[in-house]
């Protein structure tokens, strides 16, 4: 199954250099769907106009971001050199504590398509 997701233009490229191997999301209702061997569709914000494709490898779950950020590694997040309290703190700019805590967070391991390559 294919879904459809987008992301600013900063962990776009991330991923699409091989940099960035998980993908943090809050497990909301369009998060719940996913399932290792899905693909996902990113396009780039806010215009769309770039898209990469991913395989999901794995499927992690966490109550919070923070316990996330502990325990998937800083490379993987292509977030070396970064605190875990600077990479909550920027998290809460697109997602609110309140969403946090109503639906927990979700780390997509992904491998990038060879059709992107």
């Amino acid at each position: 199954m294919e879904h459809n997701m987008g992301l600013y233009e900063s962990p776009f490229n991330s991923i699409k250099t091989g940099k960035k191997k998980v993908e943090v999301r809050l497990n909301d209702e369009k998060r719940r769907i996913l399932n290792p061997g899905d693909t996902i569709k990113f396009s780039k914000v806010p215009h769309n106009k770039e898209t990469l494709t991913v395989e999901i490898i794995e499927l992690r779950h966490f109550s919070t971001f923070k316990e996330m950020y502990e325990n998937v590694s800083a490379s993987d997040l292509d977030a070396v050199g970064q605190s875990i309290d600077e990479m909550v703190e920027r998290t809460y700019q697109i997602y609110t504590p309140e969403q946090e805590n109503e639906w927990g967070t979700v780390a997509i391991k992904i491998k990038l398509l060879g059709e992107n390559l």
